[in-house]
């Protein structure tokens, strides 16, 4: 399951103003590298809708079927806001929508019918 947890205004090569809806799956525990410590982290990632705004606000907290999954991209540079460091990233997360998944799981074969 992934949850809404905000939404964001952005315009596109139009310059026409959207919104997408920024989404967050489930905690998991990881390993820090450095440290060896555990800590709990959550992938996030944004959507694009066709919203206005008040629908967007409306659906923070809503969960949806589906999960955060890593898309392998060329490598790119990324600021990371927190710090301003610049780094090079070759990924970035996508959500994958399961229902076709849970559809295929429900269909019946003509030949089991009876």
């Amino acid at each position: 399951m992934v949850t809404v947890k905000d939404y964001k205004k952005r315009e596109n090569k139009q310059g026409e103003e959207f919104f997408v809806l920024v989404l967050q799956g489930n905690v998991v525990p990881l390993k820090s590298k450095e440290t060896g410590r555990t800590y709990f982290t959550a992938k996030t990632c944004t959507v694009s809708s066709t919203f206005d705004e008040d629908t967007c606000k409306e659906l923070i907290g809503m969960q949806f079927p589906g999960r955060i999954k890593r898309v392998e991209t060329d490598p790119y540079e990324f600021t990371v806001p927190e710090t301003g460091e610049v780094i090079q990233l070759s990924h970035r997360w996508e959500y994958e929508d399961n229902t076709e998944e849970l559809i295929s799981e429900l269909v019946v074969e003509d030949s089991e019918v009876y």
